[in-house]
């Protein structure tokens, strides 16, 4: 026992702890991988189908999708974002030569105290604080680079992919068409930040070591030979890749992350947005349970990650600091430790210390550098994170704007008779014709982008003056009509002809109030410039709101141009009334009210009808109240089980409805 006890020692117990680590980081990965590969059926679909799409490593795919975002951010030679990157280099260069004259200068001043010359010691001491402004200026112009280029890469990549996102219905495809991406305001904000911090970062972590290691090199080429320099450079590779493949989990545990951050935060702003219903059912409880659920998914894949870094934390310090000073005092010690080297054959003690003093500071810099280099691939596997998101996002808009979706179809087989398993359903391939004046639905089948079908085949024509009631049962196709007239939706096919989409307006149930002045309510999405420019002034403004018993709340706030929470200060019924007041600014072809009405009284909504009449504006009503279908030419009945009737209203026709 005593003979084993000698060996216990903390050296060797450190050496022990470190290899069981890295044999268990090995195990566990191989476990892991294991234990994926056993899960069947449709869950190895949907891994397969994750796997790719979070594919996130430093490789050849990563360095593309790398130069694809800088096109992007530094769009041509000669601009800003150029200017900056080239101060930051500048900087970073002048940083470097300040740290070689240090090294010299420092060497100087300890050599004038050891050997107490006084005016070696005067010199170059009066000459270090003569270069302090210089040194501290160049620190902070360095900052000031960094920051600014930060903030330009974000404006670029930020107004570029919201350009993208705005672009027609973009914004509501993704969100409801498409189901690649769950939390799209998660990348355009968070993400897209910490993607441009990171890419920053990078650029300055990686010169600044790159520009140590040239100039440290020549330098100590000159001093102790080249064989010291190659010895450094071998290390930096061999632990480079070790390391690399070390790290490659973080950039999917990257991935991971940040999609659950936005789940997280999706679940907290639903709760905020639904709150009065919420509070209405007193779901407090079953709401805590969703957002605890998702908060803990979120924590047990940080305790994960947390781990998986401190893990490599260990291996990081351990190979890429201090081994790297070791073999740095390897490499200097032996033109020192050799009693043949031709280097000192002749050199007093001062030199000596001297040349021991600058040559070790030099290459423990350079052995820094090799550090900074090595640990500079752990911001590069986790910047592999972002970059996978951001191109993601990117590929899913360019793609919706070109009209292509990706979404989990309903099989037919399963749903209907033998006749609709032979419908085929692609979106867009339909024909929309616009044409003043009419709306006509040819042979078209009514479904939703899931490729469920509502109807098989819709044909009915209305022209202008002639109001349609539209009826049925919830989930017959209504609104699913509606979102195709407004080409939210894509047709599957036959033909749609209809006006240009300013000239057909929705009014839903629920009018949208936009951030912004009275006067913006009653003329969204129009600016204060368009009414302007289409000659229409406050004062008919004006009465369009008394058309709608809403010129109260002019003279209540007192002008145009009072900004107000007006989802909040508007009631129900006053909120209806002002979209319908919008609805006489606009003046379009055709209007769709979707139970627009409900909250108003009887006679107003009369009046509503009545004007919409005079002004030219052709209705498209959905309601359950009798007292409409006065208002009304024609009625669209859908029973929910894929049939409908057109007919005109006639004393034959049986209304219904309350």
């Amino acid at each position: 026992m005593a003979a084993f006890s000698k060996y216990v020692t903390g050296k060797n117990s450190s050496i022990a702890g470190g290899i069981l680590l890295v044999l268990y980081l090995l195990k566990r990965r191989r476990g892991t991988q294991k234990r994926n590969g056993k899960k069947g059926g449709s869950e190895v679909v949907q891994n397969e189908k994750d796997g790719k799409k979070d594919r996130a490593a430093v490789d050849k795919v990563f360095f593309g999708r790398i130069f694809q975002i800088l096109r992007i951010m530094v769009p041509q030679f000669f601009s800003m974002e150029t200017g900056y990157l080239a101060l930051i280099a500048a900087m970073l260069v002048a940083r470097t030569y300040c740290d070689v004259w240090m090294i010299q200068n420092g060497t100087m001043i300890e050599s004038g105290i050891i050997s107490r010359d006084s005016a070696l010691f005067k010199k170059h001491f009066y000459s270090y604080i003569k270069v302090i402004p210089a040194i501290a200026l160049v620190n902070n112009f360095l900052k000031l680079g960094l920051f600014e280029l930060k903030l330009r890469f974000r404006e670029r990549l930020t107004k570029n992919l919201y350009d993208q996102y705005l672009q027609g219905f973009t914004y509501y495809k993704m969100g409801n068409l498409d189901n690649r991406i769950a939390n799209p305001d998660q990348l355009l904000t968070q993400d897209v930040e910490k993607f441009c911090n990171s890419v920053v970062d990078l650029y300055s972590n990686l010169s600044k070591p790159l520009l140590d290691i040239c100039l440290y090199i020549y330098k100590l080429t000159t001093a102790i030979g080249a064989q010291g320099p190659t010895v450094m450079m071998t290390y930096l590779l061999v632990s480079g890749m070790f390391l690399t493949r070390m790290r490659r989990p973080m950039g999917k545990m990257t991935v991971t992350e940040q999609r659950y951050e936005g789940e997280y935060r999706f679940v907290n702003s639903r709760l905020i947005t639904n709150s009065e219903e919420i509070a209405f059912y007193n779901g407090n409880e079953r709401e805590k349970l969703t957002i605890h659920s998702t908060f803990k998914k979120l924590v047990d894949h940080l305790h994960q990650f947390i781990f998986f870094r401190f893990s490599m934390g260990f291996v990081d310090s351990m190979i890429a600091k201090y081994l790297a000073t070791v073999v740095g005092y390897l490499v200097v010690s032996r033109p020192f430790l050799t009693p043949g080297h031709s280097r000192h054959l002749t050199s007093t003690h001062s030199e000596l210390l001297e040349d021991y003093y600058q040559s070790g500071r030099m290459l423990l810099r350079l052995s820094q550098a090799l550090g900074r280099i090595v640990l500079a691939g752990r911001e590069m596997t986790r910047l592999s994170g972002f970059t996978s998101r951001i191109t993601e996002l990117m590929k899913v808009l360019k793609d919706l704007n070109s009209g292509k979706y990706v979404r989990t179809m309903v099989s037919q087989n399963e749903k209907d008779s033998d006749a609709s398993q032979k419908l085929v359903l692609v979106p867009g391939s339909g024909n929309v014709i616009n044409r003043d004046n009419i709306i006509k639905f040819d042979h078209t089948p009514l479904a939703t982008p899931n490729g469920d079908v509502l109807i098989k085949d819709l044909s009915f024509e209305v022209s202008s003056g002639t109001n349609v009631l539209v009826c049925g049962p919830n989930g017959c196709g209504k609104s699913s009509l509606f979102r195709v007239l407004g080409e939210l939706w894509p047709l599957f096919g036959g033909s749609l002809t209809k006006p240009e989409r300013g000239k057909l307006f929705y009014v839903p149930q629920r009018p949208y109030m936009t951030l912004g002045s009275l006067r913006d309510q009653v003329i969204y999405p129009d600016t204060y410039e368009d009414q302007q420019r289409k000659g229409i002034s406050d004062q008919v403004l004006k009465e369009y709101l008394d058309n709608v018993q809403l010129g109260h709340i002019l003279d209540r706030e007192g002008s145009w141009d009072c900004v107000q929470d007006w989802m909040d200060v508007l009631s129900g019924g006053e909120k209806q009334r002002m979209a319908m007041a919008r609805l006489f600014y606009h003046k379009p072809q055709f209007a769709i009210l979707d139970e627009c009405t409900s909250a108003v009284s009887v006679d107003v909504e009369d009046f509503i009808y009545s004007h919409c009449r005079t002004v030219g504006i052709t209705l498209f009503t959905v309601s359950h109240r009798k007292s409409l279908w006065k208002h009304h030419e024609f009625y669209l009945h859908m029973d929910g089980r894929g049939n409908y009737e057109f007919k005109p209203i006639t004393e034959e026709t049986v209304e219904f409805g309350s």
